[in-house]
């Protein structure tokens, strides 16, 4: 049995396999990675802008047309239903619907009058109009050592509780933060804007005429 055996020519090299351009792979990359930021950018600019109108609109101009009232919990004594750097948003309701059970903001009757948010305990009608309530926080171990005179009109009966928010309007009122969104805010929209004007056009392919490159094919 012969076996034959494949003869290399005399300097003869053999072929490699062509190596990878790195530098269009690099270039390719960074192409691709200025798309996608150029996609998100505009979108992360609108986020920005619309978290911090919906912040404004909920703590600024919602209790001036709505009538409601905010207020960040600084404490734990509503834990875990109310945790510290929540927001809490209470409504008016009229003074004799407020029964046990309702957590209310009101004005301590103590020290310098401060707003506190607990629960509701005792209710007891004063001959006057006025409301005797005792309050407890639901994390107390005692309820509060004050009975609270609620006067006028109205209570305020917390409805809703917006967590953490609270944290980032304390973060919002350091100086530092002031000055950056001082004059941020204003760079952001005018770059939001000048993105949205100066969008360019998405390039169009031409159509192709088939019938005419048939006709031509044919003669």
């Amino acid at each position: 049995m012969t076996t034959v055996l494949p003869v290399r020519r005399p300097g003869a090299a053999s072929a490699l396999s062509p190596a990878e351009d790195k530098r269009s792979t690099a270039g390719a990359r960074a192409a691709r990675a200025r798309q996608i930021a150029g996609r998100t950018a505009p979108w992360l600019v609108r986020g920005v802008m619309g978290a911090a109108v919906l912040v404004f609109a909920l703590l600024a101009v919602g209790p001036h047309v709505l009538g409601y009232r905010t207020m960040t919990m600084l404490t734990a004594s509503m834990a875990p239903e109310i945790e510290p750097g929540d927001i809490t948003v209470a409504t008016p309701i009229d003074l004799t619907d407020v029964t046990e059970g309702m957590v209310i903001t009101y004005h301590m009757p103590v020290d310098d009058g401060s707003l506190v948010t607990h629960r509701v305990v005792s209710v007891e009608h004063a001959p006057d109009g006025s409301v005797l309530v005792q309050t407890k926080g639901d994390a107390n171990a005692e309820i509060d050592p004050w009975t609270a005179r609620l006067q006028g009109d109205t209570a305020y009966e917390v409805r809703a509780v917006v967590p953490e928010l609270g944290h980032l309007v304390t973060a919002l009122r350091t100086p530092v933060l002031n000055q950056v969104l001082l004059y941020g805010a204003p760079v952001l929209l005018a770059g939001w804007l000048l993105m949205t004007i100066w969008r360019p056009a998405r390039a169009t392919t031409p159509a192709v005429d088939t019938d005419d490159e048939t006709k031509e094919d044919q003669a």
